[in-house]
């Protein structure tokens, strides 16, 4: 595993012991332009990592869900950039279950060639570099690969259930069905747990990008409902709806 992935874990597990600093304590919540639910935890964490990201590759610009985002006019010209979610799953991280995740990926034009995504409260972390994907736990390191079966298992939001996803689970057959918060649901699919998420809600291009990567590293497709992959270099932040598949 390169050298750089494993600096990138290492801030992630720095970013993740910032949010469990503040995870026991009454955080203070403010509410963003958009509505959604800002902590001194996610502010926390996206210090950790612009912090260590502008140390690691000071050529490389950033883009993050809780910084100043760069307009499309200097975006469109960037070969390669991180993209990040410093806490990606507020609502689960105030509810205090757990499934929430520090999201950090690097794109190189338009794709996420390499990830890590932290759960700090579970004690895992999913590595990528685009061809393969690892499971990190306290009990060690290990490959981690999609896997078929002839019942699949869905796995959907939690946090923000569509009515669209009735419609898809009965095209799809005979299934189970599951729910879990943030990006973790990539995980579940790229470790073989799941086999397919269906995303027909609205989301961000920090939430999706380090997932995507550490599923498609485990040989998943992520790909939009025309087929046509999810790529990061556009100047829509919102994601159209697409499919995480074992196949």
């Amino acid at each position: 595993m390169s050298a750089l992935l494993e600096s990138i874990y290492q801030v992630a597990l720095e970013a993740g012991q910032a949010i469990m600093d503040c995870y026991h304590s009454n955080v203070r919540v403010e509410e963003k332009a958009d509505k959604s639910p800002v902590t001194e935890a996610d502010l926390a964490a996206n210090a950790v990592i612009v912090r260590h990201l502008l140390q690691l590759t000071p050529d490389i610009p950033i883009l993050s869900e809780e910084s100043a985002h760069t307009e499309w006019r200097d975006r469109q010209h960037w070969q390669s950039f991180w993209l990040v979610d410093p806490l990606d799953g507020t609502k689960e991280f105030l509810r205090k279950n757990g499934e929430f995740t520090v999201n950090i990926a690097l794109i190189k034009e338009g794709r996420p060639v390499l990830a890590v995504v932290h759960a700090p409260a579970l004690g895992k972390t999913w590595l990528g570099d685009g061809n393969k994907a690892w499971l990190q736990t306290k009990a060690g390191r290990e490959p981690i690969r999609v896997r078929e079966v002839t019942v699949p298992t869905v796995v959907g939001s939690r946090s923000h259930p569509s009515p669209d996803m009735a419609d898809f689970l009965n095209k799809l057959g005979q299934h189970k069905m599951t729910e879990v918060g943030s990006s973790l649901k990539f995980c579940l699919v790229a470790e073989g747990r799941a086999q397919f998420y269906p995303r027909l809600g609205p989301t961000m291009m920090w939430d999706t990008a380090a997932g995507q990567c550490i599923a498609e590293s485990a040989g998943a497709s992520v790909t939009l409902f025309n087929q046509e992959p999810l790529q990061y270099h556009r100047e829509e932040l919102l994601n159209p709806s697409f499919l995480v598949s074992c196949k």
